[in-house]
């Protein structure tokens, strides 16, 4: 019940002084999550049930969601929820932020309710159409600067100290609106980056801590999701996919002042993505398992925090391909597990994997969609 406590604390403070909470919804209609052991669970203490979805787009230098420039933003809703998707993890820039900065590839016949939105604004208006549908959603800071991903959470243009501003801000915007449920603090940490080395500079552990505490101490409400490493950490040999590599959290875990409220989250991919040494191993894809369970799968099944499965995908969903195959096995361990997980892409213009929308970006693709059937959840996404 600790969510309802703190939703009514800052709800004390906002109506004070303002006379309604700051999305202006009553205080007992607001509905966050926190986490109970390997669980997320809702401020009653219900498990959640999360059918999630990456839609790219504001990371890049559109700085607006993909598609956009031959849909409009209520269709894809529309066809998300349809399709029984009801979480989004929305990928973002810090470039985006900056004054000045207008979105792109979009058709404003299509969207003439988007027409001369800052990129932000355009955030705003997706937030409040997801709502609608009964959607939640994850921010999810993927880049520095829309040019492309980087090894740390900070870069000379945009230092620790932007990283965390722009994270509180937007914690502030949307406090008491519980359609944004939390912040995946950098996406997939790797190369310089290190888990446990006690380097201020360089450990994505103690940065998280400094990240994700900052963010509680504004909502304290939000989900803090934190990513793993590939390689460097302590006490530990081999690498893994870049933001997959959990096993520091053992001896090394996320310390934060806020109980209850950190999620744990890897990031996985098949060989379609890139070659490694475990897909050619003899006993595959049996031996998946064993990678799963060592590099992150542990954290759930020892109960230590959820798992939320923040990207996996790939454009070959048969049994026979090892691509194939070994999404295949994830989902299975997925549903096993009972993990969370959010797809990678609702976007077809994701190189490597493809996405749950065709080339058209029009029709579904129905054999992924069949794959993740086993997965998904009853979920109520109705229209408000």
């Amino acid at each position: 019940m600790k969510g309802i406590g703190a939703c009514l604390l800052l709800a004390a403070v906002l109506i004070s002084s303002t006379g309604a909470t700051a999305a202006g919804k009553p205080v007992s209609s607001l509905s966050y999550y926190h986490t109970s052991g390997n669980q997320i669970v809702d401020a009653q203490g219900k498990p959640a049930s999360f059918n999630g979805v990456n839609w790219f787009g504001f990371e890049t230098d559109n700085f607006s969601p993909h598609g956009l420039w031959t849909r409009s933003l209520d269709s894809m809703l529309d066809q998300l929820a349809k399709e029984g998707y009801n979480l989004l993890r929305i990928p973002y820039t810090n470039e985006m932020l900056l004054p000045g900065k207008k979105p792109s590839g979009i058709d404003y016949v299509k969207n003439p309710d988007l027409k001369g939105l800052t990129p932000l604004q355009l955030l705003d208006k997706l937030v409040q159409k997801a709502e609608k549908r009964g959607m939640k959603i994850i921010l999810d800071r993927h880049r520095p600067n829309a040019s492309g991903q980087a090894e740390r959470w900070y870069t000379q243009a945009v230092p620790e100290k932007t990283w965390i501003k722009d994270w509180t801000m937007l914690a502030k915007r949307y406090l008491a609106n519980d359609t944004v449920i939390g912040a995946d603090l950098h996406n997939e940490p790797h190369g310089s980056v290190c888990w446990g080395c006690g380097d201020s500079d360089s450990d994505w552990r103690l940065a998280a801590e400094r990240a994700g505490n900052a963010i509680l101490a504004v909502n304290p409400d939000w989900l803090i999701i934190v990513e793993g490493v590939d390689a460097n950490v302590k006490g530990q040999s081999g690498s893994y996919w870049w933001g997959g590599n959990l096993k520091g959290v053992r001896k090394f875990p996320v310390r934060l002042k806020v109980p209850d409220q950190l999620v744990y989250s890897p990031h996985d991919y098949g060989p379609g993505v890139s070659s490694q040494p475990w897909f050619a191993d003899r006993t595959f894809p049996t031996n998946l398992s064993g990678v799963w369970d060592a590099n992150w799968g542990y954290i759930h099944k020892e109960k230590i925090a959820p798992i939320l499965l923040g990207e996996f995908g790939g454009r070959r969903v048969d049994s026979t391909s090892k691509e194939g195959k070994w999404q295949n096995a994830l989902v299975d361990y997925i549903g096993q597990n009972e993990l969370y997980w959010t797809y990678w892409s609702l976007n077809p213009n994701s190189g490597d994997t493809g996405g749950l929308l065709l080339d058209d970006w029009q029709t579904w693709n129905k054999p992924k969609q069949k794959m993740l059937a086993r997965i998904m959840k009853p979920v109520n996404s109705a229209t408000k």
